[in-house]
């Protein structure tokens, strides 16, 4: 007689974090699309404390979401699914910033005009940075791909979340890399080159923290309940390390808007799965949020995209000044370039994803997409 086995089940992706995943994202959103402010100034410092800096969240979810789905856990079926979700979208979503890196080049600032583009296309995938702003990240979250065996082994060992503090420690004293188009002016191209590669390694070392914190959650699920009994004191810590962030910025000019997206993490967290009942039985407000999740990755990929045709359209700067010196009307414009970029972003996707299902029903979108 066979032996009939049971199929393992699935492990389902939480309400509350399927949810954050889409906060997130529109954070990461409108942290590109919502800066304004004369660079140094005060409004602009208070500005980018509040919105910038979501790619913290998006990093803790990947932690949390990779320990929370690692019960099956094998290192080449790991690599193997994480080439098609997420290298494989990434490629084919680069050609409209690699041929905007190659026929727009001062428009698009690209760094490395002027070389061959056979020399051009792997330099602009290997770091992200210039060809699509946002997928710097894919780079740096593939080097968390290929040490997930040791986050795990150490995690198994006991080990892991003891190292938390020290790794907090890094995330406080080893601030993000910068790698603005400025920075390379001037500069060959292996120096250029460098510069992007170390972003992207210090980023690594930079939001470690985050990804084992949110791998700490996943395993410790219960932990995020003490969070919200501790919300006041959590919204205290935020708002005292946000002052003192500014006032790094004002005085020194440098800043860690990390060390504040720490705790709105866990404050986000916190509300999401405390309500997570409520907002489950508010259906057309949990299905709007989960299409929102379901394309978080896509609007990852492709947002910087309709935001760039935005601004020149328009002729709008990535950071808009105070306009004729009125706060509540750049306020306006800053929220409505994030809402049209958001929105375009989000049919853009819808439109790609049902024409490419219409020409084969069976492709798997996340292949070229992300959804």
């Amino acid at each position: 007689m066979e032996n009939l086995q049971e199929k393992p089940k699935k492990t389902k992706i939480l309400n509350y974090i399927n949810v954050f995943r889409g906060l997130a994202i529109l954070l990461i959103i409108m942290g590109h699309t919502m800066q304004f402010g004369e660079q140094s100034s005060m409004i602009n410092m208070l500005n980018c404390e509040m919105i910038c800096g979501g790619t913290a969240l998006f990093i803790f979810i990947s932690g949390f979401l990779f320990q929370h789905l690692s019960g099956k856990y094998e290192f080449k079926n790991y690599m193997s699914k994480k080439w098609t979700n997420v290298i494989m979208p990434y490629l084919f979503v680069s050609v409209p910033g690699i041929i905007l890196c190659l026929f727009c080049p001062i428009a698009y600032k690209n760094s490395f005009a002027g070389l061959d583009p056979f020399i051009q296309i792997p330099l602009h995938l290997t770091i992200g940075r210039v060809h699509n702003t946002p997928t710097w990240f894919i780079p740096m979250i593939i080097i968390f791909f290929l040490f997930s065996w040791l986050f795990l082994k150490l995690e198994k060992k006991g080990i892991l979340y003891k190292l938390l503090p020290l790794l907090f420690l890094i995330t406080i004293f080893l601030p993000r890399g910068v790698a603005e188009y400025e920075n390379t002016l001037g500069l060959d191209y292996l120096m250029k080159y460098w510069i992007y590669v170390k972003y992207i390694i210090t980023n690594f070392f930079h939001f470690i923290s985050l990804y084992v914190f949110g791998m700490y959650c996943s395993a410790n699920k219960g932990i995020i309940d003490k969070f919200y009994d501790k919300r006041v004191l959590l919204w205290i810590l935020m708002l005292l390390f946000s002052a003192f962030d500014i006032f790094i910025q004002y005085k020194y000019q440098c800043s860690n808007y990390t060390i504040s997206k720490i705790f709105l993490t866990m404050l986000v967290l916190a509300y999401l799965k405390h309500f997570d009942e409520l907002i489950l039985s508010h259906k057309k407000i949990n299905s709007t949020l989960d299409f929102i999740a379901k394309y978080s990755f896509g609007l990852f990929f492709i947002h910087w995209y309709w935001f760039f045709a935005y601004n020149q359209l328009f002729n709008l700067a990535n950071v808009i000044p105070l306009i004729d010196g009125n706060f509540v009307f750049t306020i306006l414009i800053v929220l409505m370039r994030f809402l049209v970029v958001a929105i375009i972003s989000l049919l853009s996707l819808f439109v790609m994803k049902n024409i490419l299902l219409k020409l084969n029903p069976e492709i798997n979108t996340r292949k070229f997409l992300g959804i």
